[in-house]
């Protein structure tokens, strides 16, 4: 089996930067109502119920999906485990760490590993970005290769293809996602111009929205996993820590509606998280949102606070509903000059060599 991918450093200490902290007006990222009323998919991140113990024929180990900007590799992935365990955005290159999904079954364990998507680094995040992915493809048994069906395929798509019949004695399967947006014909289609990109393990077409051959893609999975007893055995459905987790959540509440060039200028840092001592059922999380330039700044606050507010109610019920208490969100927005580019402030803000 190959080697287990090393987690990501949560980057969740404090961080400076340069600029005065703004806060959302108003109350409304203080909780208010119960996390059964959140709204969102997210869930907490413990299945049901003890692993079941090690028996003949077991297997486990890690798969992990690959592919161009936004393929729909975080929903799908959200979609095997049975719960949200990675944001997701229409925004190319949302995922920023290799996340990790756990698929508990009564014969395998399933370690699914999400990747940023491939892309042509315009900055040093990106190269970082990359870097990530190239590392976890040679750490894992089997790769997932996802190609869209309604795209059709292009530069980005031969060069991965490549990419990865250069990686030897690891098999690849071309999954086929996002089936149930286009017609039977057109995916048939898709799935004959993939068959022609590789000599892969198989070819799967799948919708994360709609569940199709998602049971039928697991099985593939784990038939290229080796043999060995479960690597996860308290019902975990990821090990991410909880502060990432939220920090994740919190952005993917920014990304939804910001202009295109915005998103990639946005990281999150959760400095403080906990019960409150004088309260029962209510949790604090104080969180920083760095932008790089005042101008960002203004955008991601809004006029009189508005959008921040909105943000910090968006991001509290998901927060909510993750955590299963009420929560009091403290966000404040800070400008980092040029972040994504600063080796320095790319350590503070956990991106790594």
């Amino acid at each position: 089996m190959g080697a287990q991918p090393k987690p990501p450093r949560s980057g969740a200490a404090a961080t400076t930067a340069a600029g005065p902290a703004t806060t959302a007006a108003g109350p409304a990222t203080t909780a208010a109502g119960p996390a059964t009323t959140a709204a969102g998919p997210a869930a907490p991140v413990a299945a049901s119920g003890p692993h079941p113990a090690e028996q003949p024929g077991f297997r486990s180990g890690f798969a992990c999906f690959v592919g161009r900007p936004n393929v729909g590799k975080s929903t799908l992935m959200n979609a095997l485990v049975g719960t949200k365990v990675a944001i997701t955005s229409s925004r190319p290159q949302t995922t920023r760490r290799a996340i990790r999904g756990i698929v508990h079954r009564s014969d395998a364990q399933l370690i699914i590993v999400d990747t940023p998507g491939l892309h042509r680094p315009r900055t040093l995040l990106g190269e970082r970005l990359d870097s990530l992915v190239r590392s976890t493809l040679t750490e894992v048994d089997v790769i997932g290769f996802c190609v869209p069906a309604p795209d059709r395929i292009g530069p980005g798509d031969k060069y991965l293809a490549a990419e990865l019949a250069a990686i030897k004695g690891t098999p690849v399967v071309a999954i086929v996602t996002k089936t149930d947006l286009v017609p039977p014909e057109r995916v048939a289609a898709q799935l004959a111009a993939v068959a022609e990109l590789g000599d892969w393990a198989d070819v799967v077409p799948v919708s994360a929205t709609t569940g199709f051959q998602l049971g039928v893609l697991t099985d593939v999975l784990v038939a290229h996993l080796p043999p060995g007893r479960p690597l996860y055995t308290g019902g975990e459905l990821t090990d991410e820590p909880e502060q990432v987790l939220v920090a994740e959540l919190i952005r993917e509440a920014v990304l939804e509606g910001v202009r295109d060039e915005l998103p990639h200028s946005i990281a999150v840092v959760v400095e403080e998280m906990g019960p409150r001592p004088d309260q029962d059922g209510l949790t604090d999380v104080h969180a920083l949102m760095y932008v790089e330039r005042p101008s960002q700044k203004s955008i991601v606050i809004g006029a009189k606070g508005a959008r921040l507010k909105e943000v910090g109610t968006r991001a509290r019920q998901q927060i909510e509903a993750l955590l299963g208490t009420r929560v009091y969100l403290d966000l404040r927005v800070k400008v980092a000059k040029d972040w994504q580019r600063d080796p320095k402030q790319l350590r503070r803000l956990g991106f790594y060599d």
